[in-house]
């Protein structure tokens, strides 16, 4: 065992615990700071692969989480009740391609030839930092047993979505059409806006040192 685990060891101080939630699934430390004051870190990650619709526009996409959260603990109570403030380092992404069909293709509100398009490709992610505010409940280097339950309720603010769209087509220099996939982005990022407020929900579970 290493020096900086051997000085933890046996104190009831540090706790490894896995989780699931909106954020993904992953590994979590809890280490005690002070009385009623604990840090938390971790890593989260989840892969899914779907479909979906935007501007009438049909997108392959893939959901990609991952997160490593730096929080920190309050239990105001002495108890399981905990308000928890701290910073995601957040690499969330969805990406999407889209292959259009039939001759013409709405752009913006601009008719382009399918031909000239080419293939569409999607991406959205959002700034790297996001600070995070919530509640929860439990305690995992509090006294008692050395298996804990735990329940996060809060948000991620991970602000405007940033969205790029490209074409592959011979349009995709063409200055007029450029202005149209503008236009495309603009109501992209309409229909997601409230993507900024991720909501953060896990269950996890904890073994305490």
């Amino acid at each position: 065992m290493s020096a900086p685990a051997a000085a933890f060891a046996g104190t009831g101080d540090i706790a490894l615990g896995v989780k699931g939630g909106t954020a993904g699934i992953g590994g979590e430390v809890t280490i005690g700071l002070i009385d009623n004051l604990n840090f938390r870190t971790g890593y989260n990650f989840f892969d899914y692969d779907g479909n979906a619709t935007e501007s009438d526009i049909d997108y392959d996409y893939k959901l990609k989480l991952r997160s490593m959260p730096l929080l920190v603990d309050l239990h105001p109570f002495g108890g399981g009740f905990r308000v928890t403030s701290g910073i995601f380092l957040n690499h969330n992404e969805v990406t999407g391609t889209a292959q259009p069909t039939g001759t013409t293709i709405d752009i913006g509100g601009t008719d382009y030839p399918v031909a000239g398009v080419g293939t569409l490709d999607a991406k959205i992610d959002f700034r790297k930092t996001a600070p995070y505010l919530g509640i929860g409940w439990g305690n995992a280097v509090d006294g008692g047993s050395p298996l804990s339950l735990s329940l996060d309720i809060g948000v991620m603010f991970q602000g405007t979505p940033k969205v790029s769209l490209d074409a592959t087509g011979a349009l995709a220099s063409n200055p007029a059409f450029q202005d149209s996939l503008d236009k495309e982005i603009a109501d992209f990022k309409d229909d997601i806006e409230n993507l900024k407020y991720y909501p953060i929900i896990s269950l996890g579970i904890a073994y305490k040192f």
